[in-house]
Order: structure tokens, then C-alpha cells, then sequence
């Protein structure tokens, strides 16, 4: 006779392998917030300790999570979609117009400029196409998350800077998507000719601005409807339910999930529920969007990242994917501003690039040592930034304060924004990606 409550109190495989996973989601989390907590009060942003906790709990080192796990995958993958979703929310593309012609010329100069010497310096190392293309597309980015953070605790983000840094931001990560989307569909096994490259394009674009247009008009009577449903939490369930129905059309179009993903936070942007909406995933996305970051970070192999060649390709792409950024705010020369806080605050890649590498090396378009060398470009440039946008405003204040006598009325406000210390932030994207801030940091 079968003793039923022995192989009741044996675990089966399959509750092995559920514990396992849990198990990893726990050294994920646990290591990812602490690891942001310590970025924190060395003034760096959380994504970059979330980051290094990854590294130390990988296979390299500690060995706690297999960031190859395929449970583990969706679940950054899950985390990847509300990230986007959420800078999706937060983009107000009639605020783009309104920077206009300024911030257009950043971000154009900011793709083209460290697009082209990526892809080139990578070539001249003996990087093969694909990957060099993988390598160029992740210089474009700009975390606009870190951007905005760093930015509003100097008190600058409504400035005329604050304001055109952002619109650059969004316009760089727009193309980068992109330029993303025709990567992972010839990574797939595309053939890599300029009319393949056109029609990519051609789909990834053309997916967002039908999804806009359509979703434009219909998600805000959708969503009324929704909005009067008597369950709490409907609203912001069925909204991130309606970005991953976008994601996953996007991926079956032949585009990339994050391409729809972003869409869908386009369209819901002008929704009242937005604010109900960004409470609702934000939540979410303090748990999964670190999952993410953290299980990158483990992704990294030491040995191949202190590798010769990695390091000789990490370091020249850290070096002119500054140089890139920065020059990039000198585009718009006839603008009266300080260039050089807009080219510095155009710099860090963040959680942006850090897409952008992790897409490469799903798509096996990327070796181990190659995926090591864009890490040291993202937590280079993530890195470098917070403290060189401290210094570029406070000589920015001791060179206003010097001409206040004969100063320009028109940057009064502006700078007496900054002078008040005024703490201002564009909701919780620069929360997943910087941490919140403490009610004691606010007073």
C-alpha cells in the first residue's frame, strides 16, 4: 500500500524547480535593493549598485542565480515592460515641440555622433558587423531616468537646460528603440541589407504612430469605461495588461516587445487615469525593474569582462561615449544656456543601455566578452555623471552670481529655482532608476 503522506511531504520536480526560482528571486531582490541603498549615499544612482549586486550573486562570483533561468528571463522581461511603460507615461511628445528645434539637435547629434564612432571603433577593434551595429546602438541611449534625478535635486530640471535635456532624452531613446527593433529582427536571422534595414525601420515606426493615433483616440474611452468598474485596482491592472498586449503585438509585427511596451505608455499618457495608473505600476515596478537590472548584472562573466580586448573596447567606447554626449550640447549653439550641463547630462546610459546590452546578448549577438565591454561603458558613464553635473551647476551659480549685476532677467527665475535648492521630479521613472528620495532629503 502506497504511504501517501510520504510522497505528499516529498516535494515533487516540479515544486523543486518553483523553489529554486524563488529562491533567486530572493537573492535578486535582496541583493538589488541593497546594492541600490549603498549607491544611494555614495550619490550614485540605485540602477548602478543594482547592477554591481547582480555581478556579485552571479555565476562569476557567489553563484546564486542562473540568469539564464528561463522563469527568471520573463521575469526581467516583465520588468523591461514596466520600465518602458512607465517612461512611455511620462513622455508628453506636444512638451517635445515646445523645446523644439534645440533639443531635436541634441538628440540628433547625440544618436548620430555615438552611433557612428561606436560602430567604427568596434570595427577597428575586429568586431564583427552585427555585433559593432549592437555596440553603436547602445551609445545612443540616454537614461533619462538619471538625467531627470540628478537634474531636479540640482533644482534645474525646469530650466531652459532641465527642459531640453529631457526632450533630447526621450528623442535618443525613441530612435535608439528603434535602431533596437532592426538589431533584434536581424539578429534573428534577417539579412543585414539597406533594404531590410529600411523596412524595419518602415515597421518599428510605423507600429507607433498607428498605435498612437488609434490608441489616442480609443484608450480614453476605453479607459473611462474601465475607470467606473467598482473592483480596486482595476484601472491600473487592465492598464498594464493593455501594455503587454501591445508588447506582445509588437513582437508577433516582426518589432521588438519594448517598442510596444513604450507605445502603450504614449497613449495612456493623456488619460486622466495616468496618475492612478503610474501609483499602480510604479509598485509593480519596485520589485520586477530591479529584477532586471540585477539579473543583467549577473549575466556579466568576470573573466571575459577583464579580458585585453574587452577591456580595450570597453574603455574607447567609454571615452568617446562621453566625448559623443557632451559634444552634443553644443548642437544648438544659438541658444543662450549652459551647453556644457546639457552635454553632461546627456551622458549616462543607464538603464537604457543596459537593454540595449542585454538584448545582444539574448540574441547571441553579442560574445561574453563583448557583453562585458558595453558594461564597463553603461557603469562608466552612469558612474562619472552625478558628480560632473554637481560641479557644472555649481560653477554655473558662482558665474551667475558674479554678472547678477548686469544678468539676463529672463533666467531670473530659473536660477533662483536652482539657488532655493528646489527639488523637482517627473514621477517615478527616476524612482525605479535613482531610488526615492527620503522625506528627510525633501525638507
Amino acid at each position: 500500500m502506497i504511504d501517501l503522506g510520504i510522497l505528499a511531504s516529498a516535494p515533487s520536480e516540479g515544486a523543486a524547480e518553483v523553489t529554486r526560482v524563488f529562491l533567486m528571486l530572493v537573492a535578486l531582490v535582496t541583493a538589488a535593493r541593497v546594492g541600490g541603498s549603498l549607491a544611494t549615499r555614495i550619490g550614485q544612482p540605485t540602477v548602478l549598485g543594482e547592477l554591481l549586486a547582480g555581478i556579485i550573486i552571479g555565476p562569476s562570483l557567489l553563484g546564486f542565480v542562473d540568469p539564464n533561468d528561463p522563469f527568471i528571463h520573463v521575469l526581467a522581461e516583465f520588468g523591461v515592460v514596466i520600465l518602458l511603460f512607465q517612461i512611455g507615461l511620462h513622455t508628453d511628445l506636444g512638451g517635445l515641440i515646445k523645446v523644439g528645434p534645440a533639443a531635436a539637435s541634441v538628440g540628433l547629434v547625440g544618436v548620430v555622433l555615438p552611433f557612428g564612432t561606436g560602430y567604427f571603433t568596434a570595427r577597428l577593434l575586429g568586431v564583427e558587423m552585427m555585433p559593432a551595429i549592437v555596440c553603436g546602438a547602445a551609445m545612443t541611449a540616454t537614461s533619462i531616468g538619471i538625467s531627470a534625478r540628478i537634474l531636479g535635486d540640482l533644482g534645474s530640471l525646469e530650466t531652459r537646460e532641465g527642459k531640453v535635456v529631457l526632450g533630447a532624452a526621450v528623442l535618443d531613446d525613441v530612435a535608439g528603440l528603434v535602431i533596437l527593433a532592426v538589431v533584434a529582427t536581424m539578429a534573428r536571422g534577417g539579412d543585414v541589407t539597406p533594404s531590410s534595414v529600411a523596412g524595419t525601420v518602415a515597421l518599428a515606426v510605423g507600429f507607433l504612430v498607428v498605435a498612437v493615433a488609434a490608441g489616442g483616440i480609443l484608450a480614453p474611452r476605453l479607459f473611462a469605461l474601465i475607470d467606473k468598474l467598482p473592483v480596486s485596482g482595476t484601472t491600473g491592472a487592465l492598464a498594464l495588461a493593455f501594455a503587454l498586449l501591445l508588447a506582445a503585438l509588437a513582437d508577433i509585427g516582426g518589432s521588438a516587445l519594448i517598442i510596444g511596451a513604450f507605445a502603450a505608455g504614449l497613449i495612456l499618457h493623456w488619460t486622466p487615469q495616468r496618475e492612478t495608473i503610474e501609483d499602480s505600476t510604479s509598485a509593480l515596478g519596485h520589485f520586477f525593474v530591479p529584477v532586471f537590472f540585477a539579473s543583467v548584472g549577473a549575466a556579466v562573466d568576470i573573466r571575459a569582462m577583464i579580458h585585453p580586448e574587452s577591456l580595450l573596447l570597453g574603455g574607447s567606447l567609454l571615452v568617446i561615449g562621453i566625448l559623443g554626449k557632451f559634444v552634443a550640447g553644443y548642437a544648438p549653439f544659438w541658444v543662450p544656456m549652459r551647453h556644457a550641463l546639457v552635454g553632461a547630462a546627456m551622458v549616462p546610459r543607464g538603464e537604457v543601455g543596459l537593454i540595449f546590452a542585454r538584448m545582444g546578448l539574448a540574441t547571441a549577438a553579442l560574445t561574453p566578452e563583448l557583453f562585458g565591454a558595453l558594461m564597463i561603458m553603461v557603469i562608466g558613464t552612469t558612474f562619472v555623471t552625478p558628480p560632473w553635473l554637481a560641479w557644472l551647476a555649481r560653477r554655473g551659480l558662482q558665474s551667475a552670481a558674479r554678472g547678477a549685476a548686469s544678468g539676463d532677467r529672463s533666467r531670473i527665475a530659473e536660477l533662483m529655482a536652482i539657488v532655493r535648492g528646489k527639488r523637482q521630479d517627473i514621477g517615478t521613472v527616476d524612482d525605479l532608476v535613482s531610488g526615492e528620495r527620503r522625506d528627510d532629503e525633501e525638507k
